[in-house]
């Protein structure tokens, strides 16, 4: 189903020089072509990620999402939900190109007592099984963001641990925030509107990410003292009571843009376990490659990964 899904993308997509020479294609998105392929290189030369044929071509969405993931989590512990692939191993996510068995699949789970969340993504990658392409919704946001989403892709093509979803989406997103920062200073600038609007938005992002990621800490301890005697309404009770403190701990953040705490109060389903899990997959080990990426590194990308391929037989 994925890959019939996929080879229709990859069937469909055109070359970026095609599009760029295209005189239907609008300007402002062939300049952001261009900036893909600058970013692209800056990934392989400074940053040292692998070289392939991605992001060589486009698919034009026309305003519609492609793919929707989803993810479950056990109702009272955050233990996360598995699907076994091929290849990737143990997977605490699934995605779905055909909506209609995304959702019923969804709705399966949550009748068994799962946590569930669907969701639409923007962007994945294939490790290489397929040539993946830009798609044309990744061109409407700022330089920024797609720099640190193609940087963030290339990263899970370069070094992909089987059974480790945490460390490989953590990873990505740590070189993919990064990256793109170096990339951002490198093309406009210590002092450009480009470099100062993607800081602030990732300081938001990244503070509230560690705040839900701390808080999930809270909620482990909460159901730790549930019992098999205590009853289920009480339960969820307990556990509606513990997620609506803790977004509204967002509010107290110093964050340098109040609308983020409205990203999530206005979501359409509540946050439960599986909405909460997302955040420790993606952020829960960014100190610690911090750390790491400073300290014994000192801030070099290529001998990181040089290191991180042989620590993992890559």
């Amino acid at each position: 189903m994925q890959g019939k899904g996929q080879l229709h993308i990859v069937m469909n997509a055109v070359p970026i020089d095609a599009a760029i020479k295209d005189t239907a294609f609008p300007d402002s998105l062939k300049q952001k072509l261009l900036l893909v392929k600058e970013i692209k290189s800056f990934a392989i030369t400074e940053l040292g990620l692998k070289n392939s044929t991605n992001y060589t071509t486009i698919y034009n969405q026309n305003g519609k999402p492609l793919l929707l993931v989803l993810t479950a989590s056990d109702a009272y512990q955050l233990k996360p939900y598995q699907w076994h692939f091929p290849v990737l191993g143990a997977v605490p996510y699934k995605g779905f190109f055909d909506f209609e068995k995304g959702r019923k699949e969804a709705k399966e789970l949550k009748a068994k007592g799962y946590d569930v969340d669907l969701g639409e993504v923007s962007a994945w990658s294939t490790l290489g099984w397929f040539k993946d392409p830009i798609l044309s919704g990744m061109l409407e946001r700022s330089e920024g963001y797609l720099a640190n989403v193609i940087i963030h892709e290339m990263t899970h093509a370069t070094l992909y641990i089987k059974d480790n979803v945490e460390f490989n989406e953590n990873l990505a997103n740590f070189i993919g925030s990064k990256g793109a920062e170096l990339f951002l200073i490198s093309k406009y600038g210590n002092d450009s509107k480009e470099l100062i609007n993607y800081r602030h938005k990732n300081f938001d992002d990244s503070l509230v990410s560690d705040y839900l990621v701390q808080n999930c800490k809270r909620l482990e301890n909460l159901y730790a003292t549930f019992r098999p005697e205590t009853s289920t309404s009480e339960k969820d009770t307990l556990k509606h009571e513990m997620i609506r403190s803790i977004l509204s701990g967002i509010k107290e953040l110093p964050v340098n843009d109040t609308a983020i705490y409205h990203r999530f109060s206005r979501r359409k389903t509540p946050p439960n376990n599986a909405w909460f899990l997302q955040f420790k997959r993606y952020n829960a080990r960014q100190s610690i490659f911090e750390e790491e990426f400073h300290n014994t590194y000192h801030d070099d990308f290529k001998k990181y990964l040089e290191h991180l391929k042989k620590v993992y037989g890559e």
